[in-house]
């Protein structure tokens, strides 16, 4: 199996008002543990699941908490992106965002996929 087929790249639109945020972490982390290099590309709505405080109180049973999803993701690899539009469009900047986000534009996530990632999209 080559490089390329061990990554996954996520793509979520969804925020903390939707339980499609938890499944998608939860799949995320699931791809970590199958040894995969996951990356997730967070655009429109979810931007907010990485400002400071957004995640602490969406919970999702029987899913863990989404705060311990996305600190668990980062804490074992996993990349979060966020798009470069939607955090200015709430006027957020890199500091209101959680440790490990980094704002970066579609053409890292685009990369990946010439290069042969999988994709999922929430």
């Amino acid at each position: 199996m080559t490089q390329a087929e061990r990554e996954l790249v996520v793509l979520m639109t969804r925020g903390t008002d939707h339980e499609l945020s938890s499944v998608a972490f939860t799949i995320a982390c699931g791809g970590l543990t199958a040894g995969m290099q996951v990356r997730v590309f967070l655009t429109s709505a979810a931007v907010d699941l990485v400002r400071r405080g957004s995640a602490d109180l969406a919970h999702v049973p029987p899913l863990d908490p989404l705060k311990a999803l996305i600190d668990d993701f980062l804490k074992r690899g996993g990349t979060i992106w966020a798009c470069p539009p939607c955090v200015k469009a709430r006027g957020y900047q890199q500091a209101d965002l959680i440790d490990g986000v980094e704002i970066v534009g579609a053409s890292a996530m685009h990369e990946r996929l010439k290069a042969g990632a999988a994709s999922l999209s929430f």
